[in-house]
């Protein structure tokens, strides 16, 4: 492939914010995720974990509460008071009320999907009715003495448990009042606390009460009664979250320490009927607190400070013991968050709330991506432009500009109709160097072709099941090269409206197994300026040139292969060559891509240097300190 020149950039001092909320929808498999910045994401657990959408985060909002109701409705409140629907097919807010309680610490929709709950900063618990296009107030239930943290229904839709600071409320939903308060214990390690802050409660069918709270300990209710079952104290700081699976046998909570345990409903002895819940193996994938939690069925999701979304597969519940069995930790967002002036060397990074322009400087010395042990001199970069926002309204998308048709406005996505009369948000647009074609892909896996020059739909690339993650137009052939959540790979001609022969050979031969096992998505695709065979792209830990005219490999062939001894043949060498050439020196990956022929410009982000500017974990004793 030949050897680059590099421009290693490492001074992007991007650090994604923490996570608040998740929520799982079992219908859709699909999880929301909400963040302290007020962005919310939602991935899609059947398309390989990918985040197929996002809304963009604001200042005022301040996200405590997420939930999916009737219908694949989501909502969230949060600690301005109001509660938020989200419009998922136009990415937008669909609308926003005022609960009147002062800020919303919980929120759950009822077993039904046609109701929904809040608690309150002024001690309320209110209920709404959801409608088919709002919500509609319906009453408030007894006002309690301080602010409601946590909220959870009956399966039977009958009663809810509320917690709340030094006691749990039970409720009557037909009457609105509370039938049982229970006092929760404030010691901690033998010693009274002042407060024991309920953070999280949990209501099962045969009446149980699970909660988690400030002092360490999770403990059972029977709200028949009112009486405390059992207690674990399962941290020496506050357990934070509690999510049960749908059948009842499992549940996992999260604590302030980092640590996630793992909760099961098992049988007393072999031969008995009689079950208890016993705590099993606790995992230690977070550096920070565990604030949020939730259960799939076939697997335990957390996020937290550390700003990572861990999902740890339930190796009893998955059917393939290979790429579904694999932990995964999702750092980064799966979109770009830097574009390259190719012409200018100039980097543009996305934040939050501002843009920065960089200048590059230039290398003296030779490096291969491929090929370790080469060095690199690199000289000083130039910080030549800061811009920032004008609202409160987080940055969603930048991307290089150029002389567009004076009849097309600027902008970052735009709708378009669908057979069903349906408006889709696209998410990702491609335009062809020559500045005829735009290729745009929306929330669903269609990928669409207009005319620049028409201003008309050209044609729409046979659809695929799995969303698009990437997608580019290849300079002089405008072919269009896509890249899926599956980590399929497709080339479509747009002149002549159909896939390429590469294409169609690929698709009948199969990708390499090592490469459909991989777990983060293609990010960006380009394109060698002077070899039209060679497709350039990447993801978060690979960089790959993929060289159409040499032969794809299968599965007996090594997919990472290193350069083989330099004693060999050409003929050996030609042998063994395939069509994938792949580098894992740089990592985490943002960026890759040519600025010309013989240089690239790679764009890293440490994950230590992330953690670095978090603020410090709970402090834990070690032994023998």
């Amino acid at each position: 492939m030949g050897e680059f020149k590099v421009h290693r950039v490492r001074f992007f001092n991007y650090v994604p914010s923490g996570i608040r909320c998740v929520a799982y929808n079992n219908q859709s498999n699909r999880l929301a995720v909400s963040r302290t910045d007020g962005t919310v994401e939602i991935y899609n657990l059947s398309a390989n974990y990918f985040q197929e959408k996002f809304f963009p985060g604001h200042e005022s909002r301040a996200t405590e509460a997420l939930c999916w109701a009737k219908g694949q409705r989501l909502f969230s409140a949060g600690l301005n008071g109001e509660i938020i629907e989200y419009d998922l097919q136009a990415l937008d807010i669909k609308y926003s009320m005022d609960a009147f309680g002062g800020p919303i610490w919980s929120m759950a929709a009822s077993p039904s999907g046609s109701q929904l709950l809040v608690g309150c900063e002024d001690g309320s618990v209110k209920l709404f009715q959801i409608n088919p296009d709002k919500i509609q107030f319906e009453r408030n239930f007894d006002r309690q003495k301080s602010r409601i943290l946590s909220l959870s229904w009956h399966p039977s839709g009958t009663h809810i448990a509320a917690g709340s600071i030094d006691y749990i409320s039970v409720f009557d939903i037909k009457s609105g009042s509370a039938v049982h308060k229970m006092l929760v214990d404030r010691q901690y390690m033998g010693v009274s606390k002042r407060k024991c802050i309920i953070w999280g409660v949990a209501f099962l069918s045969d009446g149980t009460v699970i909660s988690v709270d400030s002092a360490g300990k999770v403990q059972f209710w029977d709200s028949a009664t009112g009486t405390l079952v059992k207690t674990h104290l399962v941290a020496n700081a506050d357990v934070q979250s509690i999510a049960v699976s749908d059948q009842e046998d499992s549940f996992v909570v999260g604590t302030a320490e980092g640590t996630v345990f793992h909760f099961q409903l098992v049988s007393v002895t072999s031969n008995s009927s009689e079950k208890q819940w016993v705590r099993t193996k606790p995992f230690q994938h977070h550096t920070h607190d565990v604030r949020t939690v939730a259960h799939s069925p076939t697997a335990l999701i957390s996020g937290g400070t550390d700003t990572h979304l861990v999902i740890r597969p339930l190796m009893e519940k998955v059917e393939v013991k290979n790429y579904d069995a694999a932990l995964r930790k999702i750092t980064f967002p799966h979109r770009r968050l830097i574009s390259c002036s190719k012409k200018r060397q100039l980097l543009l990074f996305q934040f939050s709330h501002h843009l920065d322009l960089w200048r590059l400087g230039s290398t003296v010395a030779t490096e291969s991506p491929f090929y370790p042990g080469m060095t690199l001199e690199e000289k000083i970069y130039t910080n030549n432009l800061s811009l920032k926002r004008k609202n409160l309204r987080e940055i969603s998308c930048s991307r290089k500009a150029w002389g567009y048709p004076s009849t097309l406005q600027r902008c970052r996505s735009f709708t378009a109709a669908q057979n069903k009369g349906t408006v889709e948000s696209m998410c990702l647009l491609a335009v062809s160097p020559d500045g005829n074609w735009l290729a745009a892909s929306g929330t669903s896996a269609g990928v669409h072709v207009y005319s620049v020059k028409r201003l008309k739909l050209h044609c729409t690339v046979p659809a695929y099941n799995f969303p698009v993650t990437a997608l580019a137009i290849a300079p002089k052939t405008n072919n269009l090269v896509i890249a899926h959540s599956d980590q399929q790979i497709f080339e479509y001609s747009i002149p002549d409206k159909q896939y390429t022969e590469w294409s169609r050979a690929i698709q009948k031969q199969g990708f390499h197994h090592h490469w459909l096992q991989r777990d983060t998505p293609i990010t960006h695709i380009g394109f060698h300026p002077k070899r039209p065979a060679h497709i350039l792209l990447h993801d978060a830990y690979m960089f790959c040139i993929i060289d159409k005219s040499l032969p794809l490999p299968n599965d007996k062939t090594l997919l990472y292969n290193p350069l083989p001894p330099t004693n060999e043949s050409d003929v050996i060498r030609r042998r063994t060559a395939h069509a994938f050439k792949i580098s894992k020196k740089y990592k985490p990956l943002l960026f890759m891509d040519l600025l010309d022929e013989g240089t690239l410009v790679a764009v890293e982000r440490p994950l230590d240097d992330i953690i670095a500017q978090l603020p410090p974990p709970i402090k834990k004793k070690k032994f023998g300190t």
